[in-house]
């Protein structure tokens, strides 16, 4: 189709720990800004967030955290979804042409138990059949 726009993944925190949650704080998921700028998600964009735990799911916005802190903080109303120590999977999309959605590649972004980033990747890798 001429002139389609494709909403893709354009970056992925992957199983990062909650280290708090606020609900007394007006919303958004306060984020380590080192675990930000690496996955190039901009404070105040839109992200969607998953719950290993517990299956939740909510969308709210990103703001910036202490960086190399690990915070990963969910506060206001999304705190009754998470308690600290859950597993989060905190993904931005991003509207794309035709064009842009064939060569565009997502950061993936991914940390050990203290939100310390251990590696980093553009693909998400193949699952066996089993």
């Amino acid at each position: 189709m001429d002139g389609m726009q494709r909403s893709l993944l354009h970056a992925k925190l992957h199983r990062v720990r909650v280290t708090h949650v606020e609900i007394d704080y007006e919303g958004s998921v306060a984020i380590d800004s080192a675990l930000l700028e690496a996955a190039d998600i901009r404070e105040y964009e839109r992200i969607d967030v998953f719950n290993v735990r517990n299956g939740e799911r909510f969308s709210t916005y990103a703001i910036r955290g202490e960086p190399y802190s690990g915070l990963i903080s969910v506060n206001g109303a999304a705190a009754h979804k998470a308690e600290v120590g859950d597993l989060i999977i905190i993904c931005a999309f991003g509207v794309y042409g035709d064009e842009e959605a064939l060569t565009m590649k997502p950061r993936l972004i991914y940390v050990d138990d203290a939100n310390r980033i251990v590696r980093s990747s553009h693909a998400i890798p193949m699952q066996a059949a089993g």
